[in-house]
């Protein structure tokens, strides 16, 4: 597969869970070619090197709602306990776990699917932030720019809808 069409198919498997953004182990393990069962049995033997804010299990709760938001089946026969998730720190010491050449390469890839994320996130902050002061800006002067669209209609209206307007003395 190739680099692009992978970290297309990467980003698609980071969720935002307890504010972070996280992978599951179980697509993890799909990524790196092995079983999940595998995956978390190494994590468990290198256990210091994945701390709470590296690795986490979700709640059951949690994992009803991912699978209610991502469409993740729930049929008989698949997991029976909640997922582990990996946050980008937790995704880049399983290289250190998993020493297949494969890991390697695919935790690059994913690596640069976060830093392209978080690249992303960030633009868009700060577009945010400027349309904000933009609004900010305009409110100032929202009578002013009411006034004018008044006028503006008026110009706009057929002379025969316009206020005719008397001329001399009188009623």
């Amino acid at each position: 597969m190739d680099n692009h069409l992978l970290q297309k198919e990467i980003s698609g498997k980071i969720y935002l869970i307890r504010g972070m953004r996280v992978m599951l182990d179980s697509d993890l393990s799909e990524l790196y070619s092995v079983d999940t069962g595998q995956l978390n049995r190494a994590v468990k033997r290198n256990a210091e090197r994945f701390p709470g804010d590296f690795m986490f299990q979700l709640s059951d709760q949690e994992f009803t709602n991912l699978k209610c938001q991502s469409g993740i089946s729930s049929s008989w026969g698949g997991r029976r306990t909640p997922p582990y998730a990996f946050t980008e720190q937790g995704v880049a010491m399983l290289s250190s776990v998993l020493r297949s050449k494969k890991a390697a390469l695919v935790n690059v890839q994913i690596m640069r699917a976060f830093v392209q994320m978080r690249e992303f996130i960030s633009a868009h902050a700060e577009l945010s932030q400027k349309i904000q002061q933009l609004e900010y800006r305009l409110s100032k002067h929202d009578d002013e720019i009411a006034g004018l669209f008044e006028a503006i209609k008026q110009l706009m209206m057929p002379v025969s809808k316009k206020k005719k307007m008397k001329i001399g003395f009188g009623d």
